[in-house]
């Protein structure tokens, strides 16, 4: 019941972390299962049928549900103790971002034993997702499951805009502010716009298909082009959702295991609010072939040339950290650099494909799926990697072990590379995306043969951060305030695991790296900015859990509002559309009663904070 009502950010955190590696885990599966298919020619291991379910949703799962959750994880951990505050702007509103983002994802996955899972590609193009050509109903617990999802997803970005800027410790301006804070402030802003794109898109496919509208249908008026537009305005921003705070972690990551100051603090920041500009004008780069015109296809290419350069610099910037600090090769500082030559190789097929006429030969190949492998996870696993590594003890109370993190990372980097390096000549070579099997004697065996063998040894390496986690678990929880001893910032100045209340007393912030600042100047810890008081803390409420619950009983009655079901109850509920309404009325009913009845929260008195001190 702790778990299910909680409000506090640190177990939000957790929860987040756990539904992410359940996702990532059903993801990696699916991965599994497409190599083996793939791991010789002419291959019968896998019906067509099927292929495309797991290509479809390992993609839509990867990218929607297993790492945007690791990513708000450390967001949640993190965040408001890098800014000095003792929760987030909307304690409630951020338990309801977790359970609708949950329900949303077990909503979609429910597809695998309802009917069958969607099957027209993560990326949903109409006509293949129509009724036409997609007749059960995966598709639609795609569109249902990814609006419930994004939703969660939509409230956490906007909850962390507002924490960001309003709950700053005093003295912390937007430059005195951690690289990891800048890149979720800006990646939250990214949310913010983007998700309503890809929100109208899935209801318009919705109707399209359950209530029989013609938006994208081409005999009635409709076009099938206007999805891609829709869904690209957000895909492409979505990839720098997922990018940037993996940038951010390697901003935190590399200066303080190479004891220095991270190189051009100020051009890190102007080169992250620029990249995010940019993301929002190349996502027709993804519709080269579609008869955009050269115009279009002239304007986009220079567009997604451009996002190279502020790229470039953050790049440069972690080489010039390096460059004359005392490095120490941690597991979390070797994802951290084994992250960079990555996601360069990823950027650099980003610039070949940025060429229209050259993406005319490239375009639905496997060196496409090279490419965003490269910037989705040389990049940005990488960094959770790094930054799982790194924040552990401060989210846990106890290291990880640091054999078994370097071993993660040896099978982990060696079977990517193995996996995704000789896609970009399979692809080439002519080898199709989303292509269940292939002719022999076309040069792809050996190359498929090598990459799924790459695949096993990348899940080797999952399977040794699993057992590193379990090991760790059993060992007392007694890692000191900053256990890697070079902290720059304020979560590293307070016990490890946190306080329910974060800091006893707000920090009063002097610089930039304020803890580092603080150490040079000889303190041991910061100077409080307040007196100790009573600390006010919000009350645990079941209310998101059961608002969550209402929209996943609501989806699936809408979902099978208009089926015939052999069972006469199963046909009553849903044909008179009561496990619709049901769920509607949970929902709305729990609203209600958030709304009338306030919550005022609880104090915590100075007298108990003096109480546990002495423990």
């Amino acid at each position: 019941m702790d778990w299910l009502t909680t409000v506090d950010h640190k177990k939000i955190a957790v929860l987040y972390l756990v539904a992410g590696a359940l996702f990532f885990g059903i993801g990696g599966i699916e991965a599994i299962l497409i190599r083996l298919q793939l791991i010789k020619p002419m291959n019968t291991f896998i019906p067509a049928e099927t292929f495309n379910q797991l290509i479809t949703m390992h993609g839509t799962t990867m990218i929607f549900l297993g790492v945007m959750p690791i990513i708000f994880a450390l967001m949640n951990a993190i965040i408001p103790l890098q800014i000095g505050a003792r929760d987030v702007a909307f304690p409630f509103l951020n338990s309801l971002g977790f359970w609708t983002f949950l329900f949303g994802g077990l909503l979609l996955n429910l597809s695998w034993i309802m009917g069958g899972a969607p099957d027209a590609g993560w990326t949903a193009y109409t006509p293949l997702s129509s009724l036409e050509y997609s007749k059960t109903r995966g598709v639609d617990f795609y569109t249902l499951g990814l609006q419930i999802s994004g939703l969660g997803t939509l409230i956490g970005g906007i909850n962390f805009l507002v924490t960001i800027i309003t709950m700053r410790a005093p003295g912390m301006s937007y430059m005195r502010m951690p690289m990891f804070t800048w890149t979720s402030f800006i990646t939250s802003a990214l949310i913010l716009f983007a998700f309503p794109a890809v929100t109208v898109g899935l209801v318009l496919l919705t109707f399209d298909r359950i209530i029989g509208a013609n938006f994208f249908d081409v005999a009635a008026g409709g076009s099938p082009i206007l999805w891609q537009h829709i869904f690209w305005i957000f895909g492409h921003p979505e990839v720098y959702i997922l990018i940037l705070p993996a940038f951010g972690i390697i901003s935190e990551v590399v200066p303080t295991f190479s004891r220095k100051r991270l190189f051009g603090y100020s051009s890190m920041v102007f080169a992250t609010i620029l990249i995010a500009f940019l993301g929002f004008m190349v996502w027709a780069h993804h519709m080269f072939t579609t008869g955009l015109g050269p115009v279009a296809n002239a304007l986009f290419s220079i567009a997604t040339m451009l996002i190279a350069v502020p790229t470039g610099i953050k790049i440069f910037n972690w080489l010039f950290t390096m460059w004359g600090g005392q490095i120490r090769f941690t597991a979390s500082n070797l994802f951290a650099i084994g992250f960079i030559p990555t996601f360069v190789m990823g950027g650099v097929t980003g610039i070949m494909l940025a060429s229209a006429p050259a993406d005319f030969q490239y375009h639905d190949t496997y060196f496409v799926v090279a490419h965003f492998h490269y910037t989705i996870v040389g990049g940005l696993v990488f960094g959770l990697f790094a930054g799982l590594h790194y924040w552990w003890p401060k989210m846990f109370g106890s290291v990880l072990n640091e054999t078994l993190g370097k071993w993660t990372f040896w099978f982990f980097a060696i079977g990517f590379h193995m996996t995704f390096f000789v896609q970009h000549f399979l692809g080439l070579l002519g080898m199709q995306r989303r292509i269940v099997t292939y002719l022999p004697n076309q040069h792809f065996d050996l190359m498929n043969f090598i990459s799924t063998i790459g695949a096993i040894l990348m899940t080797v390496g999952v399977l040794l951060f699993l057992a590193n986690i379990f090991i760790t678990s059993r060992k007392p929880k007694d890692a000191p305030n900053d256990p890697w001893e070079d902290g720059r910032t304020l979560e590293w100045t307070i016990s490890s695991p946190p306080p329910e209340y974060n800091f006893k007393q707000i920090p009063l912030v002097r610089g930039i790296d304020a803890f580092w600042k603080e150490k040079m100047a000889g303190n041991k810890q910061m100077t409080p900015a307040e007196p100790v008081g009573p600390i006010h803390m919000p009350s645990p409420t079941i209310l998101p859990f059961v608002m969550s619950l209402g929209l996943f009983i609501a989806g699936l009655g809408f979902m099978f509002s208009n089926e015939n079901f052999s069972n006469s109850f199963m046909n009553f509920m849903f044909n008179n559309y009561i496990v619709l309404i049901l769920g509607l009325v949970i929902t709305f009913g729990a609203m209600l009663v958030r709304s009338l009845y306030d919550d005022p929260g609880y104090h915590i008195e100075p007298e108990e904070l003096e109480e546990e001190v002495k423990q």
